[in-house]
């Protein structure tokens, strides 16, 4: 055996020791605080929009699922293989691969109907008046749910009932039929260009045109204002949208740098089995760390909330110190 071959099976026998603490304890941490996330938000009294609420309260949700259909019925079960022989038995992986993919592309495209709405409230404004409505956002949001769902029904006769406990691509047995058919490669194919490489291109065109308005938009009213005043002031409609590009930047930035490796090892997966990229190998532990930064993003947009929105603190605050307090009442 090489150096090289030695070192990365060493990596990857690592990260398999570090997903057996990380994946509890994201888990752990991942349902409470996405919870918390759905009832502050759907109170509606950190400051956004009916609107703005709409889809945090969805992506909060689609993360919440893919949390427990993803890391804890698929991931935990095979890093610990010993404790959940009994898999085998259970006969229901296609349709769990249906849900897990459903609430993934929910998940996904949630956050790009947020960056489409962020950039038609600042770039669009005759269009802002009927668009960035609640109604508007809870029947975008509907129709992505009932779209992701109809699209991830070919899992089910792509895959078989029973699980594989792999962490690959294929967390299921495939049908025989379909393990090197072409037509079946192109439909698997097309699922990882649609989720996520096209909201990859689709987030990064919308806030780059989004962040430029703003830009010059601020400049613009910079001057004017200037020259009506003969003094710099601060512009509260400015202000306003300088939060909403800042919420907006760290969300899609954030999905950005934790779903790349996932999405890029999925892709070139597919095609080597394939046969049409065996000049491109992969690094043996490059998926893994791909799911672990991909199921992480499920974690991480609570702990954005925090700090990108002082309302939303208050209110995360006010919903810790609440029990506690209840507690200490009941004590004394």
């Amino acid at each position: 055996m090489s150096l090289g071959f030695l070192m990365k099976l060493k990596i990857l026998w690592a990260l398999y020791d570090i997903e057996k603490i990380y994946y509890p304890i994201l888990a752990a941490i991942g349902i409470p605080v996405n919870v918390l996330a759905i009832v502050i938000l759907f109170r509606g009294k950190c400051g956004l929009s009916k609107c703005v609420t709409s889809y945090l309260v969805a992506m909060a949700a689609a993360d919440l699922l893919v949390i427990i259909l993803d890391l804890i019925l698929r991931q935990i079960p095979i890093v610990y293989r010993i404790q959940f022989t009994f898999l085998f038995y259970v006969r229901v992986c296609n349709i769990h691969a249906i849900l897990l993919y459903a609430a993934t592309d929910c998940s996904v495209w949630f956050t790009v109907t947020f960056s489409f709405d962020r950039f038609v409230a600042i770039c669009c404004q005759k269009l802002k008046v009927k668009y960035c409505t609640k109604k508007t956002a809870v029947v975008v949001v509907g129709t992505v749910t009932v779209l992701s769902c109809l699209k991830n029904c070919f899992w089910y006769f792509l895959y078989t009932r029973q699980y594989t406990r792999s962490n690959s691509p294929w967390f299921c047995f495939v049908a025989i039929a379909a393990y090197r058919s072409l037509a079946w490669a192109i439909v698997e194919l097309m699922h990882y260009i649609l989720t996520p490489f096209i909201p990859f291109v689709l987030i990064l065109l919308f806030n780059a045109v989004t962040v430029r308005n703003i830009i010059v938009a601020s400049r613009t009213r910079r001057r004017l204002r200037d020259r009506s005043s003969g003094a710099s002031h601060s512009d509260p409609e400015m202000v306003n949208r300088r939060k909403s590009m800042i919420l907006l930047f760290v969300i899609s930035a954030n999905f950005i740098l934790l779903w790349v490796v996932f999405m890029v090892c999925s892709i070139l997966k597919r095609l080597d089995y394939l046969s049409y990229m065996y000049s491109v190998p992969l690094p043996t532990f490059l998926p893994e760390i791909g799911f672990i930064l991909q199921l992480l993003s499920c974690c991480t947009n609570t702990f954005i909330y925090a700090v990108t929105q002082r309302k939303f603190r208050q209110e995360l605050t006010n919903g810790v110190k609440y029990p506690l307090t209840r507690m200490v009442k009941l004590i004394r």
